[in-house]
């Protein structure tokens, strides 16, 4: 789970923010289509009485490709893992505890693989969990609170980096990071921000965020940042308001609106290459994702 910041604001309650004509024809890439939906033999019209033709066969076999979601069990992941499937696609949940995936996940929905997969085990593992049948990854994952101060540079530094290496030894060439608002905050002059300094003491959580955001962008994979201000996990409020990096210190925003964006990010070619910060406010007017990623300059 995406680590929470503590913030408080007061938000009005407003409609969720709908968006309508949720298209994938880009879905990883510029220049990738979507692909192809699995074909029942029954359902292919033979006009020779019964050959059915290379191209149809080559249809009906060609597997969909997947996505892989990094910490399917925590609260954000579990919300990703759900919308993926809602709309139609094939996901690889990576999870550390079977047996809680078992609880929190749609274990028996066709469309959903579910794997054994620790960040902080190294890449090579990593590899074998993601898999040559998966075209995206989304990293999800988050440490557990405790007194473990080296567990969120384990988890949220070593842990992304681990991930990153993986895609590249796979060829996996689109990645979408959960990270945070103010990991950056010593930069933004908000060193004593109370939600810096708090998340900070839990091992420099926010610092190890910035660290693996960094690494990425060095990676030369097709990346999309997205840092949520302090996660809720109530039903959205409020629309969706998306600021460029290091512009936002405060505010909170639906977990369920966090894996929107996050899905919608596959499918836009708007999101490449960007970090983009989002909260939702009772004030902001309602955008379409295309204008929401698409005003956020590529840095």
């Amino acid at each position: 789970m995406a680590t929470a910041l503590i913030i408080k604001t007061c938000l009005l309650s407003a409609p969720r923010l709908h968006h309508h004509h949720h298209r994938y024809p880009l879905l990883f890439s510029t220049t990738s289509p979507k692909p192809p939906k699995s074909q029942s033999l029954k359902s292919i019209k033979m006009e020779s009485g019964n050959e059915i033709t290379e191209e149809a066969k080559e249809n009906v076999n060609q597997k969909k490709k997947k996505i892989f979601v990094a910490g399917a069990t925590g609260s954000t992941g579990k919300r990703i893992v759900e919308q993926l499937l809602a709309k139609g696609f094939e996901v690889k949940a990576g999870v550390r505890d079977l047996d809680k995936a078992k609880t929190v996940l749609s274990e028996h929905n066709p469309s959903l693989q579910i794997v054994t997969a620790d960040v902080t085990e190294g890449s090579d593992k990593l590899v074998q969990a993601i898999g040559d049948d998966s075209e995206a990854v989304i990293c999800a994952t988050g440490f557990r609170p405790g007194w473990n101060l080296f567990a969120p540079w384990k988890v949220d530094n070593l842990g992304t980096v681990n991930l990153v290496e993986a895609c590249r030894k796979l060829g996996v060439k689109r990645f979408i990071l959960i990270s945070s608002i103010l990991v950056n905050g010593a930069a933004m002059g908000q060193i004593l921000n109370p939600a810096y300094i708090f998340l900070n003491i839990f091992g420099l959580t926010l610092v190890a965020k910035l660290q693996a955001e960094n690494y990425i962008r060095k990676s030369g994979i097709n990346y999309t940042i997205v840092r949520p201000g302090g996660l809720r996990n109530e039903p959205p409020s409020g629309n969706l308001v998306m600021e460029p990096e290091d512009t936002l210190y405060d505010g909170t925003i639906s977990r369920d609106l966090v894996a929107e964006v996050a899905v919608e990010a596959l499918g836009l070619p708007e999101s490449s290459y960007k970090v983009v910060e989002i909260v939702s406010r009772a004030d902001a007017p309602k955008r379409t994702y295309e204008d929401l990623f698409g005003s956020i300059k590529q840095k």
